[in-house]
């Protein structure tokens, strides 16, 4: 297990009611910690046009995660 601080941002932050949280997690990826909050808040939809940053960096989905890092989801914005 490894503490992780999560930011939701715009509509994922309406879908999850917080604005951060701390989490104690077995996720390897940005994809699975996502996969595992989607669990436990039933708002959130897929993340397949999202964005993720680690410790403010742009990153994969598929980047590994460490203990203590920070993980901002971004949802998908719409425009045009």
């Amino acid at each position: 297990m490894k503490s992780i601080s999560i930011k939701w941002f715009a509509a994922y932050r309406d879908a999850t009611g917080v604005g951060e949280e701390q989490v104690e997690t077995t996720a390897t990826t940005a994809a699975d910690l996502f996969a595992e909050m989607k669990a436990s808040h039933t708002g959130l939809s897929d993340y397949t046009r999202a964005l993720v940053a680690i410790n403010d960096e742009m990153v994969s989905w598929d980047t590994p995660l460490a203990g203590n890092d920070e993980v901002l989801f971004f949802p998908p914005v719409a425009g045009g």
